[in-house]
């Protein structure tokens, strides 16, 4: 029969010495993933807004930068053909929604000239605006 006292025993160590390591290459990673992840490159100032919701269907997104310039899923279309491929882009969606992303220096007007091509074939449009952090 063993005796011994237990609490004379070996007690349990953890090195740590390499966790500095790990740490670093996990920021470094993270760091790196986090700049990948924007997946739109178009610079816009957006609206300000003080409540927002989200869309969780499959989305569709016209941008507009200051230079009237309009991207529909990131590709560039001329106003002049934008119904055609907006059309297009949503034939095979059950109930397209088209988050418009407008740079906030340009007026309401523009607004309403791409609101009128939703109006007319009939196609929800979302306003997307920037929220306001208190």
């Amino acid at each position: 029969m063993n005796l011994r006292d237990r609490r004379t025993g070996t007690t349990a160590e953890v090195y740590t010495g390499s966790l500095n390591d790990i740490m670093f290459f996990l920021l470094l990673f993270f760091l790196i993933i986090s700049t990948l992840v924007n997946p739109s490159v178009i610079k816009l100032l957006l609206p300000k807004a003080t409540a927002s919701t989200t869309v969780s269907k499959m989305q569709i997104t016209l941008s507009v930068d200051k230079n009237k310039l309009y991207y529909l899923n990131n590709v560039q279309v001329p106003l002049e053909n934008l119904e055609a491929e907006i059309r297009k882009a949503t034939a095979n969606l059950e109930a397209p929604t088209i988050i418009l992303r407008f740079d906030s220096s340009l007026s309401v007007q523009d607004l309403v000239d791409v609101l009128q091509i939703g109006t007319k074939i009939q196609i929800k449009m979302v306003l997307a605006t920037k929220q306001i952090k208190y």
